[in-house]
């Protein structure tokens, strides 16, 4: 390689499970090669807007393109508005004068690749969910690398790799900073502790049933951080926050690795960064896929529910009766926790990030 300074421009945004990755890829390709310049693309609409200049890396921006599954006005639009994004998204790459493009997904990534594509940039992808996205899709079948979190997705030439994660989630030691986490929380030290989360944005189904379950719950010395989501804070039937002794409630938790080792039990969406991050630190945890997409989230829980790490639950049936009868019994049960902790831990993967730059790095290497 050239001693001159690599550069890398890496494409995706609008949620965390699409930023986390990439900020993850990033800071392991600038530790391996250190001097590499980071340039990331999203959209002014996402978090990553938000995200990545806190985690210290330039962003750029290009329109948003949706990839309409059935006929519809975007649709119509897709043309048009493809071929703008891919000229922003070359004159980025041109000026950042990139070694390679890395891309995580999202409505991003397909002009970022078509760009690259152009300019005979080599492409690196990186595929979240067992159900890959539209635009991994198209890009697998210009890229140089592609990389999955999860087997059997379908991708040409995927190599396993795992999750890129923050290195204080991947090297997170739960029992160690149990105590620690659950202070900087606001949580008790020895009640038992359930913890439920919809993601950034929330789950609203999650949320009813859990503060329907709050009086059973607590009832039984449980103690409840309840993660709604940004804008869904939960009312009790006064109108005000739903407030209840052991029982806190936040909008957003930016530490997850805090959240990760302060509870016994973790009640979550099957988002792929989620079962990909409790596997690697084993926490026992509940999963409620969305009931709708691509069916891509029961696909993402399938091999840590097989091998006993945490349990599935239909969205429809995840109700304050199926609390009190599955929750409840387990979050009481050291012994069933302690051994769903030890299958999860089995499942993790916990250097995916520096996988992911030994590929980028090579394919770097081979484009030059």
């Amino acid at each position: 390689m050239p001693d001159r300074a690599l550069s890398v421009v890496l494409a995706g945004g609008g949620t965390a499970g699409h930023i986390s990755p990439l900020l993850a890829i990033a800071g392991s390709i600038v530790d391996q090669r250190p001097g590499t310049r980071i340039t990331a693309v999203g959209t002014e609409a996402g978090m990553e807007t938000r995200l990545v200049p806190a985690a210290g890396f330039e962003l750029r921006t290009i329109d948003r393109v949706p990839m309409p599954r059935r006929p519809s006005i975007d649709l119509v639009k897709l043309p048009v508005r493809l071929v703008r994004a891919v000229r922003q998204a070359r004159a980025i790459v041109a000026e950042a004068g990139a070694d390679v493009v890395v891309g995580v997904g999202g409505y991003v990534s397909t002009p970022v690749y078509l760009a690259a594509w152009t300019r005979r940039v080599p492409v690196v992808i990186h595929e979240a969910n067992a159900r890959p996205g539209m635009a991994n899709r198209v890009g697998a079948r210009i890229a140089a690398r592609v990389a999955v979190a999860f087997d059997g997705t379908g991708l040409p030439g995927a190599v396993l790799v795992g999750m890129p994660m923050r290195r204080t989630i991947a090297d997170l030691d739960r029992a160690a900073e149990r105590s620690s986490a659950r202070a900087a929380l606001g949580l008790d030290a020895d009640r038992p502790t359930l913890i439920v989360t919809g993601g950034s944005s929330g789950a609203a189904s999650l949320n009813r049933a859990v503060a329907a379950a709050v009086p059973l719950l607590t009832a039984a010395g449980v103690q409840i951080l309840h993660i709604t989501g940004r804008g869904k804070q939960v009312l009790g039937t006064d109108r005000d926050p739903l407030a209840a002794h052991g029982y806190h409630q936040v909008e957003f938790v930016d530490r997850m690795e805090q959240v990760y080792a302060a509870a016994d039990l973790l009640v979550a969406r099957a988002g792929a960064a989620t079962v990909s991050e409790v596997s690697a630190v084993g926490l026992p945890a509940v999963l409620v896929p969305l009931p709708h997409g691509n069916g891509e989230q029961r696909f993402n829980a399938a091999a840590l529910v097989d091998a006993g790490g945490a349990v599935l639950v239909d969205d429809a049936a995840f109700t304050p009766e199926w609390i009190g009868t599955t929750v409840l019994p387990l979050l009481t049960d050291p012994r069933r926790l302690s051994a769903m902790s030890t299958a999860s831990y089995a499942q993790g993967v916990r250097d995916a990030d520096r996988r992911m730059a030994d590929l980028v790095l090579a394919a770097a290497a081979g484009g030059q």
